[in-house]
């Protein structure tokens, strides 16, 4: 299978009742149709609640595989869909969680590289309806990957599109894959 872009998604901060506050939280986001820019620290359309914690130059844009997507699907017996897991990216063919920190990703106009796993706050849990969500998800090793916008300073335009395709451009000097970063996280 080729590797593909198989959404881009967006999403603004909105208030979540948590049961005991309030809180911002930008992670329900929808997929969008046509060229999305990538400008610096973020996909256009989309924003984070939080900036102390989230987004960010090595957080401009989260990426995660819609394989990863479907085994959730069949753990939780319940559909899922693009963007469940606040994804900017839903990508297809491509080994997201198993990705090696330093490799840049060629998408659409778009040079990306890989920087971080995801380390979830508690409001994944609010996405998924469970509290106790974050644990499992630490434990199944696919953390998506959290990708520093390569193109920031850049004058060619960068853009990503649903269908668009992506290629390894630069492998990684360190070695150090991203679930790898995850379970040393979780340890600590």
């Amino acid at each position: 299978m080729t590797a593909r872009v198989a959404s881009v998604n967006v999403g603004r901060p909105r208030p979540v009742d948590t049961g005991r506050r309030v809180v911002e939280t930008a992670i329900w986001k929808r997929p969008v149709a046509g060229r999305v820019a990538v400008r610096g620290v973020n996909v256009d359309g989309d924003d984070q609640a939080d900036r102390t914690v989230h987004g960010g130059p090595d957080k401009a844009v989260y990426a995660y595989a819609l394989e990863e997507i479907r085994q959730w699907e069949d753990e939780l017996g319940r559909p899922l869909g693009a963007a469940a897991f606040g994804e900017n990216l839903t990508t297809e063919g491509i080994d997201v969680s198993g990705a090696l920190v330093g490799e840049r990703w060629r998408i659409g106009t778009t040079l990306l590289e890989v920087v971080q796993p995801r380390l979830p706050c508690f409001k994944l849990g609010l996405r998924m309806g469970d509290p106790t969500f974050l644990k499992r998800f630490a434990e199944s090793s696919r953390p998506g990957a959290y990708m520093a916008n390569g193109m920031c300073c850049s004058l060619e335009p960068a853009a990503i599109r649903a269908a668009s395709h992506g290629a390894r451009v630069r492998t990684s000097m360190t070695g150090i894959s991203l679930t790898y970063r995850t379970r040393l996280a979780s340890w600590n």
